[in-house]
């Protein structure tokens, strides 16, 4: 499986650099169309929301296919989606409709880990697909920034100007997402190129009210499993917290550090930096028995973003990141291991990584919209820091007393 295992990871790196490129571009759009701030953590609002809606289909259509056909038809869809906003669809509608691939993505791309790997290579192989995913959002960040930045704007876009075919793309955003389009296609096909493996979980039915009332069992398994539930729950808590930090970094950079939205969208790349050292020390450290061991770290990293609001000077911002991306890595890749296993021995892959996106997702819409109303309601932007933090730290307590109550009863 070296080969195939080889595929699958660049195949996913080449996709969420994809992904990762495209949110930065069609934030650059929002602001190029004058849309209000607000409307920027909506925008990944917008992008999960097929993640939530299509959670009790996804599963199941992950299991009925071999996942490498699934990887490429998700590909497919993101390319449709990125086509459209390079049309001149609007951003929200063009990065929800990429959102249907990617949910379609998810429960294939790892589903399949378990598939090809025995368990006790989960954390290491889950090492190797957060720390490549990893890099795809350091380099989408890095790619990112450069593609909205002035330099495009001052050299490229004028040198296309002077064709007389450019394809319509006149502005540093639609030359973004002309590079995000070619990179879903090689994603798309490093996906057709990966061996099919066998179908594992083949349903008896296939309509809608079945499919609902699986996804429902399954939901209702892995939340009454003991070490999926903690899983569960500290999985989509690091989601919907660390997606609402990257979007919180753009805003506190320009007001703590000055930067600008090329600089502010490359300092969000540190956390990722530091996610990917974690993710191997927990690689490399901490076994699958032992998974539940870590979750002291969610506290402290907690306790550190509240550290955000004394940093004034690029350096310490850029030590203070990584630290919070290593804390972040460093319980996030056990905790997901432990997940897929446990998925992998009460259900089908695909069922299981469905319902931890419906409830990673879920945690996301509802940390943006408490993000986006914040900021409708004028509130500084260290104060969101200073909530946020809190939020992390009070929970990941709550998970981590909670789960030590359950051992003492066992």
């Amino acid at each position: 499986m070296n080969r195939g295992f080889y595929i699958i990871l660049s195949a996913q790196f080449f996709s969420s650099l994809a992904d990762n490129v495209l949110l930065f571009a069609a934030i650059a759009q929002l602001k190029n169309l004058a849309a209000p701030s607000w409307q920027i953590p909506v925008l990944q609002q917008f992008f999960v929301f097929a993640f939530i809606m299509l959670a009790p289909f996804v599963g199941a259509f992950s299991d009925a296919l071999p996942k490498g056909r699934v990887m490429f038809i998700s590909n497919s869809i993101k390319i449709v989606g990125c086509t459209a906003m390079l049309l001149g669809v609007h951003p929200l509608f063009a990065y929800g409709f990429v959102g249907i691939g990617a949910a379609l993505y998810s429960p294939a791309k790892y589903g399949i880990l378990t598939e090809c790997l025995p368990s006790h290579r989960l954390v290491w192989a889950n090492g190797w697909m957060e720390g490549l995913t990893v890099a795809a959002i350091i380099l989408g960040a890095i790619l990112g920034g450069l593609l909205m930045g002035h330099r495009v704007d001052e050299q490229v876009i004028q040198q296309l100007s002077q064709l007389n075919f450019n394809g319509g793309i006149d502005t540093a955003p639609e030359f973004g997402i002309f590079i995000t389009l070619w990179l879903y296609f090689l994603a798309a096909l490093l996906n057709y190129f990966i061996p099919k493996l066998l179908i594992e979980h083949k349903l008896t039915k296939r309509t809608p009210g079945f499919l609902l009332a699986d996804f429902w069992q399954s939901f209702l398994l892995l939340w009454k499993d003991p070490l999926g539930q903690v899983s569960l729950a500290v999985t989509s808590l690091f989601w919907g917290a660390g997606t609402s930090l990257r979007f919180i970094i753009l805003a506190w950079s320009a007001v703590a550090l000055k930067f600008d939205l090329e600089q502010a969208t490359q300092l969000t790349a540190l956390v990722a930096v530091g996610l990917a050292i974690g993710s191997v020390i927990a690689a490399k450290a901490v076994p699958l028995e032992h998974a539940v061991k870590v979750l002291p770290l969610g506290i402290a990293m907690g306790l550190v973003v509240l550290g955000m609001v004394l940093v004034t000077k690029w350096w310490v911002a850029v030590l203070m990141l990584i630290v919070i991306g290593s804390l972040a890595g460093s319980f996030l890749i056990p905790m997901n291991a432990l997940l897929q296993h446990r998925g992998h021995q009460l259900m089908g892959s695909g069922h299981s990584i469905a319902v931890q996106n419906f409830n990673e997702n879920l945690s996301i819409i509802l940390m943006l919209g408490a993000y986006a109303l914040m900021i409708d309601a004028g509130f500084s932007i260290n104060t969101i820091v200073i909530v946020f933090g809190l939020f992390v730290s009070i929970t990941m307590s709550l998970l981590t007393r909670r789960h030590g109550h359950d051992q003492d009863q066992d």
